[in-house]
């Protein structure tokens, strides 16, 4: 298993939809932190909307598949989503 960095990015047009879905979006996030493939996650604090989640998956591509039943992703609010491989050397997310 791989970690990966996730960046989404919302579509600042649709921030009443995000408020309305937002409680199904964490519950999918607390559902794969329980299930140990979601390490951490939180939105960006400025101007832009958005946030970054730390995924456990096999590949890049797995990783996609899990998050394409994320709500904010079914529902359109993500505009953009990058997926990086992330090797965490120091920290608590760092293998050992």
């Amino acid at each position: 298993m791989s970690t990966f960095a996730v960046e989404y990015s919302y579509d600042p047009a649709r921030t009443e939809d995000s408020d309305r879905i937002r409680p199904e979006h964490r519950a999918f996030l607390r559902d794969l932190l329980e299930e140990g493939r979601l390490l951490a996650s939180g939105p960006w604090v400025g101007e832009h909307p958005g946030a970054l989640l730390l995924i456990v998956a096999e590949d890049a591509a797995a990783a996609e598949t899990l998050l394409d039943t994320d709500p904010f992703h079914r529902a359109g609010l993500i505009i953009r989503r990058r997926i990086r491989r992330w090797n965490p050397v120091i920290g608590p997310f760092a293998a050992d």
